[in-house]
């Protein structure tokens, strides 16, 4: 069942809590927490804070930078009473995300200057699953994740990061506290939450692994609410191939799958998005796919433009191509309407091309 993250920061609190709550008897004050530069107690302060400050994200809206606040524990509070804040933000966080509606996105830095709840989050889970483990080293207690945790977490904001033998492993590898088998150490890293694309009446989406691997097995995309009842198939056979690209290792999530949604009644009503990265030549082919109760009202042309003007504007795209059959006469009219030429035909299909101002 799909989830709006709230349930997963729950988890991840009550793991914290449970572990730092059987130590709080310790040094932490002067004990280094794991890999990191801060002491036991200054991450666990750090926790408290990720939590309350997401929390500020999105009951705020915030559209542009973070909301301006600390947070800080009374004098003289000792580990137990960090523990309690812990599990208080947390608390917080998640009535948080339970109360903010599926589209709004607020701002956070990385790496599009937004993510939706989801995003939050999966990033909220993050930080306090990968703190209470740098707490955890610090101290010299056994520390293990719980491995759904960690898949929710890399499905939504590592979508670049091939699944590797444990989600839990792969997760310390991916923010540099691991090691894998054949793979380079770590050094930098950041969130990848996922890139919005606003029109005049449409939002497309980035679709995550998770949304692609629900929209691939019959789900909704999540908690996508379509147009007609579900996506047409083509959305689902795109989605497929992203969560194949995915679980290969060579998924970039720019060059992905975009759902398209409604902005007047949040309805979902297709899908587009690139088959691959752009190639050598600078050549990139896109393809959509759209509800039958939405074509014929201008919505495919309105996200071609603005997906491949999107494209177009990255230093590595100079053309941007589409292969439609011959027969199809409305797919062959959004694309002339979205300014594409046809270059090539065969028996089966026709080919379109779309390029950059001043290239031939």
């Amino acid at each position: 069942m799909w989830t709006t993250g709230a349930e997963q920061v729950e988890q991840a609190v009550d793991e914290c809590v449970g572990l730092l709550g059987e130590i709080t008897d310790r040094d932490w004050e002067g004990t280094a927490a794991g890999r990191v530069t801060w002491s036991c107690r200054e991450t666990a302060v750090h926790i408290a804070e990720d939590l309350i400050g997401y929390a500020g994200q999105l009951a705020g809206r915030e559209p542009d930078a973070y909301t301006p606040f600390v947070m800080s524990l009374e004098e003289g509070a000792g580990n137990a009473g960090a523990v309690r804040v812990i599990r208080t933000m947390g608390a917080l966080f998640a009535a948080a995300i339970r109360t903010t509606p599926r589209q709004v996105r607020a701002f956070h830095p990385y790496p599009f200057r937004d993510a939706n709840r989801e995003g939050f989050a999966a990033m909220g889970t993050a930080e306090v699953l990968l703190h209470t483990h740098d707490i955890a080293e610090g101290l010299g207690v056994a520390y293990e994740a719980d491995s759904e945790l960690c898949d929710f977490v890399l499905r939504r904001i590592f979508p670049q990061v091939q699944p590797g033998p444990t989600p839990w492993q792969t997760l310390l590898w991916a923010t540099g506290r691991g090691e894998l088998p054949g793979r380079a150490p770590v050094t930098k890293w950041r969130w990848n939450n996922n890139l919005v694309i606003g029109t005049e009446r449409l939002t497309l989406e980035g679709v995550t692994p998770a949304v692609a691997d629900d929209l691939a097995t019959v789900g909704d995309g999540g908690c996508f609410e379509w147009l007609g009842g579900g996506p047409a198939e083509g959305t689902r056979v795109g989605a497929g191939l992203v969560f194949k690209q995915y679980e290969d290792g060579v998924h970039l999530p720019e060059w992905g799958m975009y759902v398209l949604v409604r902005r007047e009644d949040d309805q979902a009503l297709g899908a587009m998005g690139f088959h691959a990265v752009p190639d050598e030549a600078g050549r990139v082919e896109i393809g959509y796919d759209l509800v039958e109760a939405a074509r014929g009202q201008g919505y495919a042309t309105e996200a071609l433009r603005a997906l491949s003007a999107w494209a177009l504007a990255r230093d590595e795209v100079r053309t941007v191509v589409a292969n439609v059959e011959r027969d199809n006469a409305p797919s062959r009219g959004v694309l002339t309407r979205a300014g594409f030429t046809a270059v090539a035909e065969d028996t089966e299909q026709v080919t379109y091309e779309l390029r950059e101002p001043g290239e031939r």
